[in-house]
């Protein structure tokens, strides 16, 4: 199975994904979140005829994508030039989803676990925008002079990820996979930053993380045991995708669709450029370009046009597959008790927005 053809297109690969287990645990905070865009300023290379918030508050993640590249090249600043542009960094999903729920973001990336979760449990954002479609850019990386050499051996080990993140729901499910029992092990909660912190230390034998962190433990005698694209092609996929708050997508709709326009420049300059790309996103990931360029090549990436494939979002009269994965993977927190309830896939299917995507 190649990455490309990774999201379902049959009930079949549901039932898969179903089996394989996927487990979270994600710190999500209900509530209806504050107001967006308390001010307005007049159209300036944004909104076609809506006026546009003073200030744009993008909740991002340190993610080699398109995304990213948006931000190292300051294409939201060309785009908005009469708007404050405020990127505001996240280490995990669980963090983005508090943000949105107190009204302190308007847009955000979040994996599809906490994603699930988000909406699910019904905080105020829709999805606009799916990013990547995760592959070996996140791993269980172990000390290269242990003894572990596969899932089998981490009995009795200390393992690190970030809980209720893309890392903890492909580390898990493995396990899963293998039919290994968590218990067996220790898995601790930890921030990236803090995980590589505590890899360095010796307080852990391995960890189940993504880039930019996994190159660094690699750079530091580690190994890599399993990636989460070997994990997926047995049926626990994972992805990123963007969320918007729903005041900020009521009051300034083109604004989105903007934004999208810019994401879309993102990543098509990412995939026709990508040693200009690698140098500009090696200074957001503290990693070299060549480093920089491998992480790259470990994710797919997805342009506005993309969005509309029936893998993915799909269109308003033939809705894509990507609601079916978001709510078999909240089955999954449910039977995990991590969430309470999972709601019918069609409410997955109203979050998403895939009508924003005529002009593409």
């Amino acid at each position: 199975m190649t990455i490309k053809n990774l999201f379902f297109n049959t009930s079949r690969s549901l039932l898969m994904l179903t089996l394989a287990g996927l487990l979270m645990v994600l710190a999500a905070c209900g509530g209806n979140g504050g107001s967006a865009g308390k001010e307005t300023a007049t159209p300036a290379g944004g909104g076609d005829s809506a006026s546009l918030p003073k200030e744009i508050r993008i909740g991002y993640q340190v993610s080699p994508n398109g995304e990213l590249t948006a931000k190292a090249l300051g294409l939201a600043e060309k785009k908005f030039p009469g708007v404050k542009i405020s990127w505001l960094k996240f280490e995990s999903g669980r963090d983005v989803n508090t943000a949105i729920a107190s009204g302190s973001i308007d847009f955000g990336l979040v994996g599809t676990p906490p994603g699930a979760s988000g909406v699910a449990q019904g905080l105020p954002y829709q999805i606009y925008y799916i990013h990547d479609v995760i592959g070996e850019s996140e791993a269980l990386v172990v000390q290269e002079n242990s003894a572990i050499q596969s899932l089998a051996d981490l009995k009795g080990k200390t393992i690190a990820t970030t809980f209720g993140s893309t890392s903890h729901f492909s580390f898990l499910s493995a396990l899963k996979q293998e039919n290994i029992d968590p218990s067996t092990l220790k898995i601790i909660d930890m921030q990236a930053p803090d995980l590589l912190a505590a890899w360095q230390r010796g307080d852990i034998d391995g960890a189940f993380t993504w880039q930019p962190v996994q190159s660094k433990l690699l750079a530091q005698k580690g190994k890599i045991v399993i990636t989460s694209k070997e994990i997926a092609e047995k049926g626990a996929l994972t992805g990123e995708f963007g969320v918007v708050h729903n005041d900020f997508i009521t009051k300034y709709p083109d604004a989105v669709i903007s934004y999208i326009e810019v994401l879309d420049e993102g990543t098509k300059y990412y995939r026709d450029h990508p040693q200009e790309a690698s140098e500009a996103l090696s200074k957001e990931l503290g990693l070299t370009p060549e480093e920089t360029l491998k992480a790259m090549n470990e994710i797919t990436v997805l342009d506005a046009a993309q969005q509309k494939d029936a893998k993915y979002m799909g269109t308003p009269d033939q809705p894509g597959q990507f609601a079916a994965l978001l709510k078999a993977t909240a089955d999954f927190l449910v039977e995990q008790k991590s969430i309470k309830e999972a709601p019918d896939v069609t409410v997955f299917q109203k979050a998403i927005r895939n009508d924003l995507y005529d002009k593409f």
